[in-house]
């Protein structure tokens, strides 16, 4: 029997884009923050959330997948364009 293999890697090209810009400074900015609801990561935004306010984020704002196996849903997404933070943070954490 011949054995076969596959390679894991998706070769699909993709079109290259820059980052985004980053924010000036934390002063009267709204963060948001997305948890992705892996173990440990509602308690590493905790903490980063007390910090960003100490550094002079005006607003700190809250989102949550309901599953970290799979992409964030279109309805989670939804919430965060319409919020319309400054920024964004993504926690990833076990």
């Amino acid at each position: 029997m011949p054995v076969i293999l596959v390679n894991p890697m998706n070769e699909a090209s993709r079109a290259v884009v820059s980052a985004a810009p980053r924010i000036d400074s934390l002063a009267g900015k709204r963060i948001g923050m997305l948890d992705i609801s892996k173990p440990g990561g509602d308690v590493f935004l905790n903490r980063l959330e007390v910090l960003l306010k100490e550094l002079g984020a005006a607003e700190v704002l809250r989102f949550r997948k309901p599953t970290f196996a799979k992409p964030a849903p279109e309805a989670v997404l939804a919430q965060i364009r319409e919020a319309a933070p400054d920024a964004l943070v993504e926690a990833l954490a076990d």
